[in-house]
């Protein structure tokens, strides 16, 4: 078993906290400018994900706090399209899903084989991000151009 590095932990999940802060933005951002005949399910979904990419932030902090360290105040930065349609939004969505899972295998990666909790944290979450994505992946469908 190999030895748990805490400081790099932390500084993983601090990575962590500040990109799912940037998603409790950018979702609670996207849900305000959905307009259209699908809107309320969008909306809801996208709220819906605002709440959950808190409670992933809270979630990060909590084992941050729990390895005596020190959470972020930070979030990370957020790209603007100013693209406001329903694709763009969705696709910019699926970009960050796809980013969120990149960031907890770097976790996985970090604390395989030195704590189980951790690495079933980490699990967990890419599972998650994982099904959020294959979610928007087929709410693009519907908005896929018609050849």
């Amino acid at each position: 078993m190999k030895t748990l590095d805490r400081d790099r932990i932390c500084r993983i999940l601090n990575t962590i906290i500040e990109y799912e802060m940037a998603g409790v933005v950018r979702y609670a951002h996207s849900s305000l400018m959905v307009i259209g005949p699908y809107r309320q399910p969008i909306v809801q979904f996208l709220q819906a994900q605002a709440t959950e990419s808190l409670q992933h932030a809270l979630e990060a902090g909590e084992l941050i706090t729990g390895l005596d360290g020190h959470p972020s105040q930070k979030i990370a930065d957020i790209e603007e399209s100013h693209d406001h349609s329903v694709t763009q939004i969705l696709s910019e969505s699926l970009a960050h899903e796809e980013h969120a899972v990149t960031l907890y295998r770097s976790l996985l990666d970090e604390v395989s084989d030195a704590s189980v909790m951790l690495e079933e944290y980490a699990r967990g979450k890419i599972s998650a991000e994982e099904q959020h994505a294959l979610e928007v992946k087929k709410m693009l469908k519907d908005y896929a151009p018609i050849s």
